[in-house]
């Protein structure tokens, strides 16, 4: 069993904001896999099978900050290992938008989402870190974050989602995660 977490913030004030990236894969993956979400473990959970395994999606609802609230509750319930069952997929000012980054232990780097999860269930865990660039004003870090995708922006994302589909796919059959960071690219 596997679980696929991705990072953002309820409302419609928050949706497609580069913040919100890691709930734009769920939401792409949903489409693609007709996954139904209900509330659960304080977001918005659906489970399905794919490739034989039982993949678990949730969006933590709690907001940023409280994300690992969320997930240790899935995690908990279902019995799983936060180092071999789940990988985080969130957004990265770090990296250019689009680009894509995975690894399997580090710290949060000063994303709230990250800090939380950590708090729960210490720095190992598989994360797929989405680039979404610095701001073109380096005071204006909260507004870029919380800001919507310029139109090249979202072409960059939706060029990095097939990477992206092809690394949890690869999770999914469990390969090995050398092998699936060159599905993205590092």
């Amino acid at each position: 069993m596997k679980a696929i977490i991705g990072l953002g913030n309820p409302g419609k004030e928050y949706e497609h904001t580069r913040h919100n990236v890691g709930f734009e894969i769920i939401r792409a993956l949903e489409k693609e896999y007709g996954l139904i979400f209900s509330q659960k473990f304080k977001g918005q959970f659906s489970q399905t099978t794919i490739e034989g395994e039982k993949v678990l999606f949730l969006m933590p609802m709690t907001y940023m900050n409280l994300s690992g609230e969320s997930i240790l509750e899935m995690m908990q319930f279902y019995k799983l290992d936060s180092k071999e069952d789940m990988v985080i997929i969130y957004d990265d000012m770090d990296l250019a938008t689009g680009k894509l980054r995975v690894r399997t232990k580090g710290s949060s780097a000063g994303h709230n989402g990250l800090k939380s999860i950590i708090s729960h269930f210490g720095q190992e865990f598989l994360r797929i870190k989405v680039g979404i660039g610095k701001s073109k004003f380096s005071d204006d870090t909260i507004n870029h974050v919380l800001g919507k995708f310029e139109e090249s922006e979202k072409k960059e994302i939706s060029e990095a989602y097939p990477k992206i589909k092809a690394f949890l796919m690869g999770y999914i059959k469990d390969e090995k995660i050398e092998n699936l960071m060159g599905k993205i690219g590092g």
